[in-house]
């Protein structure tokens, strides 16, 4: 199986550098298409759905190696071997960014730039660190999940996309995580609730923009504070955005904000 065919990868744009996005939980390509046009004449653009997602092809996901992010990783790697041209800098949406950023540590070098949006090294409240969540609040997010995913992703989708004068992007969500296996969909949710890459942030030497919205109920602002503290090179630009996907609510704002990061490093 080719990863072309695995993760279905669409390349597009034309320039001698590369943008690939990579999308979050419960979502696939197609949530990067109000953001993408920006870049096509600018930049090679690959798209891709994480196995399990969209239109990858699931007689290649496997239960072990997607137990954790670094299974995505991995093939996020081989996706920028194959497809990347120039400098490569990864967009990576909410846990995709933590996808990212073990991409990068797994294979130094691969990247030329992180675009972070939403993202989280741990959603867990620790002492001394706020993730938004008790350790309560996550594993009772994971067994109602886990026991009525589509009653979960209808509950949960429009809270998480926020966007309250956009009501559509909400039933957007809401479709594109009832789409997902909820077998699979469930194990991608503990990959990405439970893990903890607080300690890897340091190793990161890549330069990296954390863009956040001031109002985001998976990744308050705190987290962007802190990881901006922690990683060597990271820039935070907080958006006035209600919810967890600007990309799709505010992308004017969006691309903003990473415009001016990537023109500061010469992108």
């Amino acid at each position: 199986m080719s990863v072309r065919e695995r993760n279905n990868v669409l390349v597009g744009g034309a320039g001698p550098d590369t943008v690939i996005f990579a999308h979050g939980f419960g979502c696939d390509l197609h949530m990067w298409r109000l953001l993408e046009p920006a870049y096509a004449a600018r930049y090679r653009t690959v798209l891709f759905d994480h196995v399990g997602a969209g239109e990858s092809d699931l007689a290649a996901y496997e239960a072990e190696k997607y137990s954790t992010l670094a299974g995505y990783a991995d093939d996020l790697v081989e996706i920028a071997q194959e497809f990347g041209g120039g400098r490569t800098i990864v967009f990576g949406h909410s846990v995709s960014a933590m996808i990212g950023m073990l991409a990068d540590l797994a294979s130094p070098g691969i990247f030329a730039a992180h675009v972070m949006i939403g993202p989280s090294p741990c959603y867990v409240n620790d002492e001394g660190y706020v993730g938004g969540f008790s350790r309560e609040d996550v594993d009772s997010l994971l067994r109602t999940l886990e026991g009525n995913y589509l009653g979960w992703s209808s509950n949960m989708a429009p809270v998480i996309m926020g966007a309250p004068g956009q009501p559509e992007l909400g039933a957007e969500l809401v479709n594109s995580f009832c789409r997902t296996d909820p077998d699979i969909a469930a194990r991608f949710a503990r990959a990405t609730f439970l893990a903890d890459h607080r300690a890897d942030l340091p190793r990161l030497a890549t330069p990296t923009l954390i863009l956040q919205c001031d109002d985001d109920i998976i990744a308050p602002v705190a987290v962007g504070e802190y990881m901006a503290r922690t990683l060597p090179d990271a820039e935070l630009v907080v958006i006035e955005n209600v919810g967890h996907c600007p990309h799709l609510s505010s992308p004017g704002a969006s691309a903003d904000a990473i415009d001016a990061f990537l023109a500061g490093r010469g992108l």
